[in-house]
């Protein structure tokens, strides 16, 4: 009999990249795709019910409140997703004993490092959504010991609505573009980060805890997007700004390069360089 695995927020940018690897690992594991409808974690009977009838060997958490900016006035709505419904997800994974797989994010930190961020570093978020997405982290620790939490950055794919397909929508009306250069990160594919999940899965090493995952190398957000251009040969004049000059609601950290050397030498990976990565999205769009 297979496994159930269930995917919560199934059809965000993550879970329909899982969806398109999935029939690679659908001989040993069945897997179910709920969007925000099918299981909503807010909702206690709901995810309940959803536990109680699949009864899954796992459960990958791609559900998330993802608007920073919105979530500094929207406190209750960000709280409420990232970190009340992480914990009632917690609660009853631990109850069926299921393996909990849960994506969070670099903005648990506040951008003061200058070298590659590890799993022990201290966390101190500087806007609502890191603060909500460390406290949900916080709950699975504190409920249950059979997790694998992921922490990424600057997600990117063919799919939803990502910075890469932003910079293209804009290249349409835009031959000159202002994007800030001094947030220094690591994008990674969404669809390099669904095939590592999938490799825990398979190859479960039971080596639980915290991790991080991103595309290898150092980029700003200023070589993102004149990367993007490059790839798709669009003739784009990519000019670099301060953040000083961008005034958002919320804070973000200039600074956050994740150290993956936990998660190759556990998981047994090798992590693709960004630009191979990003040159690959384009030639699908």
């Amino acid at each position: 009999m297979k496994k159930n695995i269930i995917i919560a927020g199934g059809s965000g940018q993550l879970g329909q990249c899982l969806k398109e690897l999935v029939p690679l690992s659908e001989q040993i594991f069945n897997f179910v795709f709920l969007s925000r409808a099918e299981l909503d974690c807010v909702n206690k009977e709901q995810t309940e019910a959803v536990f109680a009838e699949f009864q899954p060997a796992y459960c990958i958490n791609c559900a998330a409140y993802t608007a920073v900016d919105q979530a500094e006035e929207d406190l209750d709505n960000a709280f409420e997703v990232n970190e009340f419904a992480v914990k009632r997800l917690a609660e009853n994974c631990l109850k069926y004993n299921t393996t909990l797989i849960h994506i969070s994010t670099d903005f648990v930190f506040d951008g003061s490092s200058s070298i590659p961020l590890t799993e022990t570093l201290h966390t101190s978020p500087i806007n609502v959504y890191g603060l909500s997405k460390l406290k949900g982290e916080q709950e699975i620790a504190a409920i249950m010991t059979q997790y694998y939490i992921i922490r990424t950055s600057w997600l990117y794919s063919e799919k939803a609505n990502n910075f890469v397909k932003t910079m293209l929508k804009l290249s349409q009306s835009r031959n000159e573009l202002t994007v800030i250069y001094d947030q220094v990160g690591t994008p990674t594919y969404a669809m390099d980060l669904a095939a590592v999940i999938l490799k825990i899965i398979e190859n479960d090493p039971q080596l639980y805890g915290l991790y991080h995952y991103s595309n290898e190398g150092v980029a700003s957000w200023y070589d993102f997007a004149k990367a993007v251009f490059e790839f798709a040969e669009i003739d784009m004049k990519v000019l670099p700004v301060a953040s000083a000059a961008f005034v958002t609601k919320a804070k973000r950290p200039h600074y956050s390069v994740l150290d993956k050397t936990k998660i190759k030498s556990n998981i047994g990976i090798t992590i693709p360089y960004w630009r191979d990565s990003l040159n690959k999205c384009i030639q699908n769009l």
